[in-house]
């Protein structure tokens, strides 16, 4: 062997070793070591040299990307023999559906491989690692990576939560505007039933929250938060129902006493339709209802009722006393109505005594 790479090492009638140093794809091939004797002994050994594989470039990756957008990124490496093997990962989960390309290089020793990643820019994405991973028997259990980190601009994602799920009149309410995208969202814009809130001194907007205060039915109706960034602009709705303050306390109807008679009435109340405090408490403040208040019709009936019975105790007494009233004369004083004097009326009252019995007065 005549190359100065190729180094005799050892040299004895029984071992002949030799070293040949930077390797290259062209000392691949058979060795053949002869001893010299009677008869020459030969021995053959087969070299094959590896094709380290190039460090790997990823191609047609682009930043920022907008949502919606389709992606599609090459990794390729080029160098190994035999062909070296290329997966994609994301965010250390290995993404399977791929296009694998294996090409022989001119040498017709080595192969160039590539790898294409197709897929939809989604904002779940954003900031997620893109990375490709060459593998290869050369490479010692220590693969060669290369790396993208994607960013997405995708529009806002709006959301209003509320601090009183079941806002009455006289409280207050606080609606918050979160909103999420890339770029970051401008100042959000609050309206109501699509124009300017209306009361500025009650409601009051500081960044993305807007504070109402002093709750009336006029606060009643749809409010809107907007937010928008280069990329476009996107907004979402609340149902503002202000609902009344249920009082529990019952009205009492006094019927003042007339002399010794004593009225007393019950009125037995039955309502059509009743609803029960659990599903008051669980309604949708989102939901549209009609407004919930007292039933007049209910009160002026029980006001008639209790008016029209005051009214025929009355009368029913009245008449009672009526048929009572009159001029009524003791025995004592039969008799005595057309006597001069006492004496002579006394005198007359004890005559008109023995008939008293058959003198008897009924009245119906």
């Amino acid at each position: 062997l005549r190359d100065n790479r190729i180094e005799l090492v050892r040299a004895s009638w029984h071992e002949l070793s030799i070293s040949v140093s930077d390797v290259s794809l062209s000392d691949e091939g058979q060795y053949t070591c002869s001893l010299f004797t009677m008869p020459v002994k030969t021995s053959k050994a087969f070299l094959t040299v590896l094709g380290v594989p190039e460090k790997p470039q990823i191609t047609g990756f682009t930043s920022p990307v907008m949502e919606g957008e389709r992606m599609q990124v090459t990794c390729k490496t080029s160098g190994s023999k035999p062909a070296a093997d290329i997966r994609w990962f994301k965010n250390d989960k290995e993404v399977k559906d791929v296009k694998y390309l294996k090409e022989e290089d001119a040498n017709r020793k080595t192969f160039t491989v590539s790898s294409t990643l197709d897929f939809l820019a989604d904002r779940s994405d954003d900031g997620a690692v893109l990375s490709c991973r060459v593998d290869h028997e050369s490479l010692n259990s220590t693969p060669q990576i290369a790396m993208q980190v994607l960013e997405i601009h995708y529009t806002p994602l709006v959301k209003i939560i509320s601090s009183n799920s079941w806002p009455e009149e006289g409280q207050s309410i606080v609606l918050t505007c979160e909103s999420k995208g890339k770029p970051v969202p401008e100042p959000v814009l609050w309206t109501k039933d699509g124009g300017e809130l209306p009361d500025p001194e009650r409601m009051v907007v500081n960044g993305r929250v807007l504070s109402i205060s002093f709750l009336n039915k006029t606060d009643n109706g749809t409010y809107r938060c907007e937010a928008k960034n280069p990329i476009g602009r996107n907004s979402t709705e609340y149902v503002l129902i202000v609902h009344d303050v249920f009082n529990t306390l019952l009205s009492t109807t006094v019927i003042p006493s007339l002399t010794t008679a004593t009225v007393t009435t019950t009125v037995a109340l039955t309502a059509s339709k009743t609803t029960s405090a659990t599903a008051i408490s669980t309604r949708d403040p989102n939901a549209f209802a009609g407004k919930t208040g007292p039933d007049h019709a209910l009160i002026g009936g029980i006001v008639a009722v209790v008016v029209f019975v005051t009214l025929c105790s009355i009368i029913l007494l009245g008449r009672y006393l009526a048929r009572h009233k009159g001029t009524y004369l003791t025995n004592e004083a039969k008799g005595a109505e057309d006597a001069p004097d006492a004496d002579t009326a006394i005198i007359n009252a004890e005559g008109s005594q023995v008939n008293a019995e058959e003198k008897k007065e009924y009245f119906i």
